[in-house]
């Protein structure tokens, strides 16, 4: 058994930045949360903003401002435990934000949403780590599988129509399993979850694109797949019984709306990423 690195491998992995982000100083992170949130407030697309900031900083690779996040989403002062404003807002808010974060692992990659989860549950009070289902319902057998898959065939064609045929054959054809896995993934992670409201933090079909166009503007250098998905949330005002705000954040200044506040976050986290004068929307 292997029980310590070895001193040059040690040394090795210490080069070339391994450490996640520390993020912006916490005044400088409460502004633009402050001013976007207020921004969603007056759309009435709460929902949405919490779930775009969650996936843009979970992107950005700074799991401390993820769990500041989450304070300044449940207390009236997020410096101060006791501004807590009630549970079940700390409890829906979290599990939100853990069903967010989930989602966007298909987007970045587990290792940015572990540690962003982890920067979550840093933050999470003891009584809301407690709520939180602790059940897996994803769990594929014999008798859902099959529903899965079709949930995630639909999902598919709901974002990809009408190419979806003639993409699903591409990504099939650089390896026969990966648009396999794809679907797969679609069907059990990135669709709502069977059940509606009265699964735990689920997130709509609307919401879902949120997701992946949040993560991938905040990825950047991903440009087809970024396209792909704001076509997808667009898409997702075809949906039956939306809600007002999925509905709105499916309209062209839904759309835009959500772009655009994902920038303004991530200019703050990541002020690097700036884009060239003349090139934001």
């Amino acid at each position: 058994m292997v029980a310590h690195l070895p001193p040059a491998v040690k040394q090795l992995l210490a080069l070339r930045n391994p450490h996640s982000f520390p993020g912006p100083p916490v005044s400088r992170l409460n502004d633009v949360l402050t001013r976007t949130f207020r921004d969603a407030q007056q759309k009435k697309a709460e929902k949405g903003w919490l779930t775009l900031a969650t996936c843009t900083l979970l992107t950005a690779n700074v799991p401390p401002s993820v769990g500041h996040l989450y304070r300044f989403a449940t207390r009236n002062d997020p410096s101060v435990a006791d501004t807590r404003r009630s549970y079940q807002e700390a409890l829906n808010k979290a599990a939100v934000m853990r069903e967010a974060a989930m989602k966007s692992c298909i987007f970045v990659g587990v290792p940015r949403t572990i540690l962003s989860f982890a920067g979550m549950f840093e933050a999470f009070d003891e009584d809301v780590k407690n709520g939180l289902r602790k059940q897996p319902n994803r769990v594929a057998t014999p008798e859902n599988v099959e529903a899965i898959k079709a949930r995630g065939q639909a999902l598919w064609d709901s974002i990809y129509e009408p190419h979806a045929v003639k993409l699903y054959n591409k990504l099939g054809g650089y390896h026969p399993d990966f648009i396999v896995f794809i679907i797969q993934a679609y069907g059990a992670v990135l669709s709502p979850m069977p059940g509606g409201d009265s699964e735990q933090g689920n997130l709509s079909r609307a919401l879902g694109s949120v997701v992946g166009t949040a993560c991938l503007r905040a990825e950047e250098h991903v440009g087809p797949q970024l396209t792909s998905h704001v076509f997808g949330l667009l898409k997702a005002r075809d949906v039956k019984d939306l809600s007002e705000e999925d509905y709105w954040l499916a309209t062209d200044e839904g759309t835009e709306w959500v772009i655009r506040t994902v920038d303004e976050i991530l200019d703050v986290v990541k002020p690097e990423t700036l884009s060239a004068p003349g090139a934001k929307l």
